[in-house]
């Protein structure tokens, strides 16, 4: 019984590396910056934890480069707006505007994120792209009903486009699609 007693302490036990500490907040664009270097993998020691005779275990890095998520806001084509700003940005506007419901904790937004981004800088001369946080705009989330995130919608002249809305993740070229058959449906009516 005493040998087994023993042999437990001799059994090298993995520890369980810290998560990597984040510097800035995260944003909706989060995975396309997210930077890793080699200090993040454990690392093989020779002097253990426990008796000299026990085998090395596997350490924890103490020294993590830094996460940085997301680009400064200045550089965001997608402007973020509220209940409050909706009738003037949206409704009031005198071009199309293009409006996407998202969330902090959703990944599908977060998924989609460069796409509008890029939607965003490449129709800027055809359309106005704006981001409106689901959490912070209930009044808004019961009145257009968005039941799924994120959640696109086309307005013009202060009317939500008929057959606009569109709910789930997009890839970039479905998005393209979307966005030009919208825009050639509002041109010609």
């Amino acid at each position: 019984m005493e040998a087994l007693a023993t042999s437990r302490h001799h059994i090298p036990l993995p520890l369980l590396q810290s998560p990597p500490q984040i510097s800035s907040t995260l944003s909706s664009s989060c995975y396309r910056n997210l930077s890793f270097s080699a200090a993040n993998k454990p690392s093989r020691s020779s002097s253990s934890f426990g008796t000299a005779s026990s085998p090395g275990l596997v350490r924890p890095s103490t020294s993590y480069s830094s996460i940085r998520c997301g680009a400064s806001s200045s550089s965001s084509a997608i402007t973020q707006i509220t209940e409050a700003e909706f009738p003037s940005v949206v409704l009031s506007s005198d071009r199309p505007v293009l409006v996407e419901f998202i969330a902090s904790w959703c990944g599908p937004c977060r998924l989609i994120s460069p796409a509008m981004e890029w939607l965003a800088k490449e129709y800027a001369d055809r359309l106005t792209v704006v981001k409106i946080d689901h959490d912070a705009n209930p009044k808004l989330i019961e009145e257009y009903k968005v039941y799924g995130l994120p959640a696109l919608m086309l307005f013009k002249d202060g009317q939500e486009v008929s057959g606009s809305r569109r709910e789930g993740a997009i890839t970039k070229a479905k998005l393209k699609v979307y966005v030009d058959s919208l825009l050639d449906s509002i041109s010609v009516a």
